[in-house]
């Protein structure tokens, strides 16, 4: 047992600080055998006031080596009777905490300062992180919502540490004007116990495997396009794909929004009316892939038209050449995309170790407001994968892999589930 990874976690909803923070760690000492290394801390926005001492107050009952964490608007974690839980407006605290045997925990924070630029060497991003992509480490990330350059910070580690998995989240808060928070503290890299902005990050290296989940949540709809001509994050014509083959031949492609018009009358009524409010685009990540499937589109969100050029703007850059698919998201779904991430991830690691714990970074967009009924993710997660801890929060944006590059979601739910390799 020794030998073995130990992963907990525990969720409180006392509506003091000191209570709420000796319930969970009582409970994480109750269910370990060795003492942790690591502890991964959500807190409720509702002790925003407090975030100053939760990593003290934390730390004198429980002094692990490496803790970081984050404030969040909704707090996920195993309640007393080991059922987990989403608490959503309400004071929760939650704390996974590891016993990590043969594994290295390097805990980081970065600003927006430290923030090497992207044409900088892997040597310059690697002493940043203070970890060898040698190691071959594999990576939680928590940061501030307003940290404008998460998308650099992505692009590189994902040079500096390719086939590295990098998973999380962006703190978030019940109300708006609620200051976030990212807690951090490391024996090895001393820092603030609380951050304001930028991000915090443990990578974590030797006998630990980190394996992800993905849920995007929507499903395609109509033809699939080739863009022909974009502009930064503007859409301005496209050509409908007929087969394998992509319709690039002059005259024939339209603008997106005319596009859309032409196959919105194809569709249910039901949709036909989702799609007045839940249209998204799918952005394909394999450009050599013919035959795509659900987890094959990076999912935009659509944040604007332009009526008299019938262009389209979406949360991302677009390029001539790429391939688009419109999208559409509702409950049913998220839940029928989730639980068939589930299975196929259930049968891939029917024979491999078990895995000893999760962590579930989940959109402030889906949970109650999307399902209509509580704990909904994260029941049905531990429908799958029963004897696992898990621990989490609904974020600002969620962090995860497409693919073989690491983008910041919305209106998804990431798990990283940690085994021993």
């Amino acid at each position: 047992m020794a030998n073995q990874i130990q992963w907990t976690n525990a969720i409180s909803t006392r509506l003091s600080l000191e209570a709420a923070i000796a319930e969970v760690v009582e409970r994480v000492k109750q269910s370990l055998s060795a003492e942790p290394n690591l502890g991964i801390v959500t807190i409720s926005s509702a002790y925003a006031s407090e975030y100053p001492r939760l990593v003290p107050l934390l730390r004198e009952q429980l002094p692990v080596s490496t803790l970081i964490g984050c404030g969040g608007g909704g707090i996920i974690g195993m309640d007393a009777q080991n059922q987990a839980q989403e608490v959503e407006g309400n004071p929760a605290l939650s704390l996974s905490a590891a016993h990590l045997p043969g594994v290295e925990v390097d805990a980081f924070h970065i600003s927006s300062e430290a923030l090497p630029d992207l044409d900088s060497s892997t040597d310059a991003w690697a002493e940043l992180v203070g970890v060898s992509p040698e190691k071959e480490p594999q990576f939680i990330l928590l940061a501030d919502p307003f940290f404008s350059q998460i998308n650099d910070l992505l692009e590189g580690l994902d040079f500096t540490y390719p086939g590295a998995v990098k998973v999380g989240g962006l703190a978030s808060a019940m109300t708006m004007g609620v200051q976030s928070g990212l807690f951090y503290h490391s024996s090895k890299r001393p820092g603030e116990s609380l951050y304001r902005e930028g991000a915090v990050g443990i990578a974590l290296s030797g006998n630990i495997a980190l394996e992800t989940i993905v849920a995007q949540g929507c499903r395609p709809i109509g033809p699939q396009y080739q863009v022909t001509e974009g502009e930064r994050n503007i859409i301005l014509e496209v050509a409908e794909i007929q087969g394998e083959e992509m319709a690039t031949a002059e005259g024939k492609s339209l603008p997106p929004l005319e596009a859309l018009r032409n196959f919105i009358p194809t569709l249910s009524e039901a949709d036909q009316e989702l799609a007045q409010h839940s249209l998204f685009i799918g952005m394909v990540r394999d450009e050599f892939k013919l035959q795509l499937g659900q987890g094959d589109f990076l999912i935009r969100n659509l944040m604007g038209v332009d009526p008299r050029l019938g262009a389209i703007a979406i949360g991302d850059r677009v390029r001539p050449g790429q391939r688009i698919q419109f999208h559409l998201r509702d409950a049913q779904t998220s839940a029928e995309d989730l639980e068939m991430l589930l299975g196929n991830y259930q049968q891939e690691k029917d024979n491999a170790p078990p895995a000893a714990g999760a962590l579930l970074f989940s959109c402030m967009g889906r949970g109650k407001e999307l399902y209509q009924q509580p704990n909904f993710d994260s029941q049905l997660f531990r429908r799958y994968l029963d004897n696992i801890q898990l621990g989490g929060f609904f974020c600002n944006g969620e962090i995860g892999p497409v693919g073989d590059r690491t983008f910041v979601h919305g209106y998804t739910s990431a798990f990283g589930i940690f085994r021993q390799p």
